[in-house]
């Protein structure tokens, strides 16, 4: 292994990516990927209609909807045209609103006219779609259809109440909120079923979101259908949750609704598809009823810990290798208040820490568990018990629990020397001193320094000293996700000047590289935004990158990384880039990225009005000087 111990070293391999949970690794206990299980019938006896017994949606009226929605798309933003026809259209839609739901196309259709419906036709397609709740709910599309339909509160809850009018033997139309807490009502009364339902749980999580007031990002996200598979496995950390206001029914709602987690706090714990519901519920209560998720929080901890014993620790250990429950304790860890997690750590982590970073699932746990550390007196037990396996830990492929424990220190602010200089001893670059200045391409590609040059050296030999041309004749290895985070927590370290003397020491190409890398980019954005980094020491940094201006613009991730140092840079810096920007800008302007970094210079102007355009970027500098002085006073 590219970091393992020394005789590892001889076969040359490169160090094991980490960071995926894999389905059906061995001794995890987890079930086959999928459920197989019966629909319990509704609560009260009667079997749903057949999918025969519901409308179906005609050709004619599809490429009605279909040209209606293209329409939409084209009018104006607003005018009393634009109103009239979402009015026509939603009236057409209310009128056949369940055949759309459950039509593959015609479902992608509504929730994109749903985008555009006030708040009246909102409550009429929802009324429509009511009725008919539980196969919505559970139908491979409808239950988009439904999700679209709750993600519009935040637009529409603030809008007016119109005036309802009631024509013969209608029935008075609901309110949002009288439609929504009749939909959480009737998922109260089959609740378990609802939450372990494919499809029914996404309507679960929503609901919960809704009722709360805060919608998560990556619920919205995965609702759209546009994560790609490295997103989905991102960590429950990158969620952004958005607030909005809601009626004061909701919450009391939301509490209701959350006590039925505990009384089946069995099936949450240990089914994968409900589980995804208990996670989510303990996100929304951690914001918005913080007592009780803490309930839950010990609710949880006290199951697993009394279930069985454990010969070589606490009972919660054997939860936190199991795939299922040990998502759920990671939302647990991320939701704990301080206290409550330090005696956590005490009770059961203690001690076991070097174990679980070795195992495939519950590292993950330990990952979440440091994500989590923002006091002195926890990180210093974890990093006294950790940091002699550093090596060991990134060796079996585990990089995930090295990032989370440098990330912890940059965020508490203590023993980053000391982590600095283990990672140097693990990457095999501490000794001799002049190898320490090749630490970034080392960090970036998760490579040991014998690994990443093709040396050979026998255990016991001593190391030789670093080769400047050696290093300046390789190209930068191909930066991975994890290395480029550990190099951004390095540079926002009290001290980075080890990090920015090596990246100093890359040649041209081999920082252009970097800056067009899709992960090493935000290296680079790292060094621009890092309050650690001196202007000083920025500018010595991005000064390797002159002559390869034109190379970055002309690159889909060098091109932003580009975009970011004009907007941070002198007039006299602005003329150099121009400059050699304008040396090329018929490559520019046919290049799909290099003609935006053109028309944000204004590249045109500095050709031909250099005189306008140095008037004009000296006013933009002097704004952003002012601006600059008011944010740090």
């Amino acid at each position: 292994m590219g970091l393992g111990p020394r005789p590892l070293h001889k076969t040359g391999s490169r160090f094991p990516a980490g960071g995926k949970r894999r389905r059906g690794a061995k001794g995890s206990g987890r079930p086959p990927s999928g459920r197989q299980r019966q629909l319990c019938p509704p609560r009260d006896g009667r079997s749903e209609p057949a999918l025969e017994a519901h409308p179906h949606l005609n050709p004619e009226a599809l490429g009605y909807f279909r040209r209606a929605l293209s329409a939409l798309k084209e009018a104006p933003e607003a005018g009393e045209e634009r109103e009239l026809m979402v009015h026509n259209v939603l009236k057409e839609v209310e009128a056949q609103a369940l055949a759309l739901a459950i039509n593959r196309t015609g479902s992608e259709m509504l929730q994109e006219l749903l985008g555009f419906s006030p708040l009246k036709p909102l409550c009429r397609v929802l009324a429509a779609l009511r009725s008919s709740f539980r196969f919505v709910a559970c139908h491979r599309c409808g239950v988009h259809v439904l999700q679209s339909a709750l993600l519009q509160l935040p637009r529409v809850l603030g809008s007016p109440v119109e005036e309802v009018e009631v024509n013969g033997n209608e029935n008075p139309l609901e309110t949002l909120e009288e439609l929504v807490l009749g939909l959480a009502s009737e998922v109260c009364d089959d609740f378990l079923f609802y939450c372990g339902d494919t499809h029914g749980s996404f309507v679960v999580r929503t609901l919960l979101q809704v009722l709360g007031g805060t919608l998560l990002e990556r619920e919205r996200a995965r609702h759209r259908g546009s994560q790609s598979p490295e997103a989905q496995r991102a960590p429950t950390r990158e969620c952004k949750p958005t607030d909005f206001e809601v009626p004061e029914s909701f919450l009391n709602f939301l509490q209701d609704l959350s006590s039925y987690f505990l009384k089946d706090i069995a099936v949450f714990i240990t089914d994968k598809i409900s589980s995804f519901c208990f996670q989510v519920a303990l996100q929304i209560l951690h914001r918005k009823l913080p007592q009780l998720c803490a309930h839950f929080c010990n609710a949880v901890i006290h199951y697993l810990s009394n279930r069985s014993s454990s010969a070589d620790g606490s009972p919660l250990l054997l939860f936190l290798r199991d795939q299922i429950s040990s998502r759920l304790l990671e939302q647990v860890l991320l939701v704990l208040e301080p206290p409550r997690l330090q005696s956590l750590f005490e009770d059961h982590f203690q001690g076991q820490l070097q174990t679980l970073a070795a195992h495939p699932i519950a590292n993950f746990p330990l990952q979440r568990l440091l994500d989590a550390i923002t006091t002195p007196e926890l990180l210093s037990p974890v990093f006294e018990e950790l940091s002699p396996a550093l090596e060991a830990v990134l060796a079996q492929g585990h990089s995930g629990v090295v990032i989370a424990l440098v990330g912890a220190c940059r965020r508490v602010g203590t023993h980053q020397t000391q982590v600095l200089q283990l990672l140097l001893e693990a990457f095999h670059c501490a000794e001799p001193s002049s190898r320490q200045v090749a630490c970034v391409p080392l960090f970036a590609t998760l490579m040991a320094y014998d690994v990443y040059y093709g040396l050979v050296e026998e255990e016991g030999t001593v190391p030789v000293e670093h080769q400047v041309e050696m290093a300046t004749a390789r190209s930068l290895g191909e930066v991975t996700v994890l290395g480029s985070l550990l190099l951004q927590h390095l540079l926002h370290f009290y001290i980075p000047g080890l990090i920015l003397r090596s990246l100093g020491a890359l040649t041209g190409p081999q920082l252009l590289a970097l800056g067009q890398s899709p992960a090493g980019s935000h290296v680079l954005d790292a060094v621009l935004t890092s309050p650690s980094v001196t202007r000083k020491q920025r500018r010595r940094v991005l000064k390797t990158l002159k002559g390869q201006y034109v190379a970055l613009a002309c690159s889909r991730h060098g091109s932003r990384v580009l975009d970011a140092i004009w907007g941070g840079a002198a007039l006299g810096a602005r003329k150099e880039i121009a400059a050699e920007l304008g040396e090329r800008n018929q490559e520019l302007i046919k290049d799909p990225f290099g003609h935006h970094v053109a028309r944000n210079v204004a590249l045109t102007a500095f050709l031909k009005r250099r005189e306008a355009w140095e008037k004009q970027q000296g006013a933009v500098a002097k704004r952003r000087r002012i601006l600059n002085s008011i944010l740090e006073d």
